[in-house]
């Protein structure tokens, strides 16, 4: 079990070490420099500036002095939005996007499980084609459909809860609600299929014929097995979700950390562009890390070929 985590663990640092290489490459590959736009810039200053970046240096004395500074947790300047850094970026944004991650991600999941469970126990009847159904509505609809929708209904014709904007409770609700959609009837499809094929075990045959009932069938015996799937979903679920989604956060003015991945890129922001692929991708694989550990736990397999 321990010599599989650290072959995981050997596995992540070589990756970041490819990510952080590819983004550098391939920022610098942007047409155009951060301060291309600026109006009338006389060419002394553009040159201080790039003097000051240290953009006027051969890319590979950039990346040397960028590799050693993320190893300091040094993410740089944002040359767009002077006196502030990468890191102040993502300390202001990213625990709003993880608040409201957190709240889709407990819909999700609890909704998911739900009614994926719900619908495998009563296959083949209306009840389960009337949940797939509500699954095929949550994949298709987009998120900035659904956040309008929610907008229209819950906010302007019932005034149940705010309209948009970020401080309390109350304003959260309706974009978690928007962004844990496409979760949710992901995570009830997975359930669904899964539990299907679990309740066709004999162990489940054996569970029925002693008198269980379906609850303690499915929460004692057929849940366990039947989450494997979606535990895997949920690594890059759980990055996807805290990281913040752009769309979501625009329309309810949200000012949260998914906002300024395009941003970067509109404004050719070398340092945030990689500091935020960087620190997106780093959050993925851990959640994928952590996945890993608990599939691993749940699945007594896996601890088995690990000793192989």
């Amino acid at each position: 079990m321990i010599k599989h985590l650290l072959k995981k663990l050997m596995i992540l640092g070589a990756s970041l070490f490819a990510v952080v290489t590819l983004t550098f490459i391939l920022t610098h590959a942007i047409p155009g420099d951060p301060f291309a736009e600026e109006e009338a810039i006389p060419e002394e200053i553009l040159q201080a500036l790039y003097h000051h970046y240290g953009l006027d240096q051969p890319l590979h004395v950039q990346f040397g002095k960028y590799f050693f500074n993320l190893l300091k947790g040094d993410l740089g300047p944002s040359f767009k939005y002077h006196g502030r850094t990468a890191n102040d970026v993502i300390g202001e944004g990213f625990p709003i996007s993880l608040t409201l991650g957190m709240e889709a991600l407990f819909i999700a999941i609890g909704m998911g499980v739900m009614l994926g469970s719900y619908a495998a126990l009563k296959r083949g009847k209306w009840q389960d084609q009337t949940t797939m159904l509500i699954a095929v509505l949550g994949i298709s609809v987009p998120s900035f459909i659904l956040a309008t929708i929610l907008q229209y209904v819950f906010a302007m014709q019932f005034d149940w809860l705010p309209v948009a904007r970020w401080g309390t409770f109350a304003q959260s609700i309706l974009p978690a609600l928007a962004l844990a959609a496409l979760p949710t009837a992901m995570i009830a499809r997975l359930t669904r299929s899964s539990m299907v094929e679990v309740l066709q075990q004999d162990y489940i045959l054996t569970a029925k014929s002693k008198g269980l009932n379906s609850f303690q069938i499915v929460y004692r015996h057929a849940l366990r097995n039947a989450l494997l799937p979606v535990v895997t979903y949920l690594g890059p679920l759980t990055a996807n979700v805290l990281t913040g989604s752009f769309v979501v956060e625009k329309i309810f003015g949200i000012p949260g950390l998914g906002q300024w991945f395009v941003m970067s890129v509109a404004n050719r922001d070398y340092t945030l562009i990689m500091s935020l692929t960087i620190f997106y991708s780093a959050f993925l694989m851990v959640c994928v890390f952590i996945v890993d550990v608990v599939y691993s736990l749940l699945d007594p397999r896996i601890k088995n070929s690990a000793r192989v």
